[in-house]
């Protein structure tokens, strides 16, 4: 995608898969002005992994000598003082991304911007493949509605299945399994090499078969709901074809009330709310969600929204994340009937805050009721999404919020597709963290990090490395929301 935004001569066609930045400030490094974790796991492992560290004996065995979990518990980390200091170039890869924390130029380089630079892109034929539980479903999806823009002729393809990334031979993701029908493999082609090499033979033979529909997508939702041999959840799912995306033009709005419940009608009191105390000190944690190459820090992919001791930041007695002070929740009642939601899930809240910034973090979730297999039900993370307040109204300039006043402030989730069945329940959670999926929001109005590494320095030259930079004290907020 970067070398298609530079025009290139003689291009005929392209597959992209699991990637492609639409905009990597918004899907894939960054969401909502926060900041992926999962940028330092793997920047730690591609270090090892690295020329320079296969090249010294010794940088190898300082950085199997680095314990990246025990890392994660002295967040936010400091230029020339982290486990990826070893390598430099690693880090200054890590440590730019991270402090880049406003939409600049660094941000809208054709590698990470495509919707800046599509106009440049060759009018033919594009495929682009992601998956719900992958980092690149808004990528993808931003990517084929752009390139289905009116000043083209040549057709776009989007293909969207419930895999974490990459693993479109698998039938499960996490703790959740959508059935034998969920794979590339055996449904949309023979394997995953067939599938390419129908896609590559039709641009180039006339003869070739007529295209597939514009937009395949794995409707998630539909199994028995039993544990499956595997131990997982029969979630289940089928494949679907729409001519555009989202499938439908049909919004459905939701409106949250004082109780935690929703309502189809807008309330006529809009003066109520909800608050919770948000301590930057001890975040919700992540547990799954679209995540990829997040080992051994967290993992992609559906599970039980509960705390278990697999989950970084979980903590004895494991209860379920509802169950947190700092977690709003919002739910129907039991379905009347079954309920299909495809598309981008955007929430609209009200919010006054004690500190000048705060995160929104919200999460999409299908309750299902109790059963023989799961006696407490299960509450599967379908998708979630981030804003931190400060870039409310913009990406370039930050704005500290004023502790008297009430803003409207916008969250976006990652598309989704999934069939919420008669009986379960459809549920709305918000926080002002998702730890270690992003990185957490001290809540003071300040950058997270106040100076960049400079990438001319040697290894060994501690003294260019200059001196730490110590980050402002967390401040607890109190949050009043409404939507």
């Amino acid at each position: 995608m970067a070398l298609a935004c530079l025009n290139p001569p003689g291009l005929v066609g392209m597959l992209l898969d699991s990637g492609g930045f639409a905009n990597a400030f918004q899907g894939g490094i960054r969401q909502g002005g926060a900041f992926e974790l999962k940028q330092a796991t793997w920047a730690f492992k591609h270090a090892r992994l690295s020329r320079t560290a296969k090249a010294d004996p010794l940088i190898a065995a300082a950085l199997d000598a680095e314990n990246i979990t025990d890392w994660f518990h002295r967040l936010p980390w400091k230029p020339g003082h982290s486990p990826l200091r070893w390598v430099p170039e690693y880090e200054d890869y890590f440590f730019s991304q991270w402090q880049a924390e406003s939409f600049d130029e660094s941000w809208q380089k054709p590698g990470l911007y495509a919707l800046g630079h599509v106009d440049a892109i060759p009018d033919v034929p594009i495929l682009l493949i992601s998956s719900w539980y992958d980092p690149y479903p808004r990528s993808a999806a931003e990517n084929f509605v752009a390139l289905t823009g009116s000043k083209r002729t040549s057709p776009a393809f989007l293909v969207l299945g419930p895999w974490l990334h990459g693993r479109r031979s698998e039938t499960h993701s996490g703790d959740a399994d959508f059935g034998p029908a969920a794979t590339l493999d055996g449904t949309l082609a023979e394997n995953f090499l067939q599938f390419r090499l129908a896609w590559f033979n039709r641009l180039f033979d006339r003869a070739a078969p007529p295209p597939p529909p514009a937009v395949r997508y794995f409707r998630m939702g539909g199994g028995t709901g039993r544990k499956t041999a595997e131990g997982r959840l029969d979630h289940g799912g089928t494949w679907m074809q729409a001519d555009t995306w989202p499938p439908s033009a049909t919004t459905q709005d939701f409106f949250l009330t004082k109780d935690g419940g929703f309502s189809r009608e807008a309330p006529e009191d809009v003066v109520r709310y909800r608050s919770y105390l948000s301590d930057p000190a001890h975040p919700v944690p992540s547990i799954g969600g679209a995540i990829t190459s997040g080992a051994p820090i967290m993992e992609g992919g559906g599970f039980d929204q509960r705390e278990e001791a697999r989950f970084f930041g979980s903590r004895a007695p494991y209860l379920p994340l509802a169950s947190r002070a700092d977690v709003l929740v919002f739910e129907t009642a039991p379905l009347a009937e079954d309920l299909d939601v495809t598309g981008p899930i955007v929430v609209e809240l009200f919010v006054q805050s004690s500190a000048p910034d705060v995160d929104l973090c919200i999460k999409l979730i299908d309750v299902y009721p109790p059963s023989p297999d799961y006696p407490q039900g299960f509450a599967l993370n379908l998708t979630d999404g981030i804003q931190r307040c400060r870039f409310r109204d913009g990406w370039e300039v930050p704005q500290p919020m004023e502790p008297d006043r009430i803003y409207r402030v916008r969250v976006e989730a990652f598309p989704t597709a999934n069939l919420f069945k008669a009986g379960h329940r459809l549920r709305l959670d918000i926080a002002s963290s998702n730890f270690p999926h992003f990185d957490v929001n001290p809540q003071t109005g300040a950058p997270r990090l106040e100076k960049r590494p400079d990438p001319n320095r040697h290894r060994a030259d501690l003294s260019r490395r200059g001196a730490p930079v110590a980050p402002a004290a967390a401040r607890q907020s109190h949050c009043n929301a409404a939507a």
